[in-house]
C-alpha cells in the first residue's frame, strides 16, 4: 500500500487514508481493511469497538504507520492486533 490509498472496513462504515504507511495488516473492529468494502458485512470483535473518529489521525506505538479517518464508524483501528493511538496535535508557537 501506499500513501493516499482509501481503506474500508469490513465491520463498519470507518475509512481511513494512509498518510504513513509501514509493515503489517491495518485492521478495523478486529478485521482487516480493505480498498473494496465487502457485500456482507462481519461481526465487531467487542475487543476493537471503541470506535474511529473523523479527522482523526492515528499512529502505532513506533510511529512507522499514520491513518487519517475520513468516515467515522463502531471499529476500532489497529495493526496487527494492537490499537492504533490518537495522534496528539502539535503545539502553537508562543507569539510575543
Amino acid at each position: 500500500m501506499k500513501p493516499g490509498t482509501r481503506l474500508k472496513s469490513a465491520v463498519c462504515d470507518t475509512e481511513v487514508m494512509i498518510i504513513r504507511c509501514g509493515d503489517g495488516a491495518i485492521e478495523c473492529g478486529g478485521w482487516i481493511m480493505s480498498e473494496i468494502k465487502p457485500v456482507e458485512a462481519a461481526s465487531i470483535n467487542p475487543d476493537f469497538a471503541d470506535g474511529s473518529l473523523l479527522g482523526k489521525r492515528y499512529i502505532d506505538q513506533g510511529g512507522s504507520i499514520e491513518l487519517l479517518c475520513v468516515k467515522s464508524g463502531a471499529g476500532s483501528l489497529s495493526l496487527d492486533g494492537e490499537k492504533l493511538l490518537i495522534k496528539d496535535a502539535k503545539p502553537l508557537p508562543a507569539s510575543d
